[in-house]
């Protein structure tokens, strides 16, 4: 079991790297400023781009993550 969950553990920390190199800067130049502008009028919509999904994706993997590491340091 131990081992199944470093598996896991490695496999989350992995995905958890990538996702989070994946995302855009918050200011990245020009066009950030411009689509920090936007993002206040279409708040919205951001859940159906890819920086939300990315986001989404980054708080998932980071909970799971966290609870990953409590239960090896448990057992361990």
């Amino acid at each position: 079991m131990v081992t199944a969950l470093t598996v896991v553990h490695v496999i989350l920390s992995l995905a958890l790297i990538v996702v989070v190199l994946l995302q855009s800067g918050k200011q990245a130049g020009l066009s950030g400023s411009i689509g920090g502008g936007a993002e206040t009028f279409f708040g919205k919509n951001k859940a159906r781009t890819l920086d939300g999904l990315l986001s989404r994706l980054t708080t998932v993997l980071a909970i799971l993550f966290i609870v990953v590491s409590f239960v090896l340091a448990l057992i361990l």
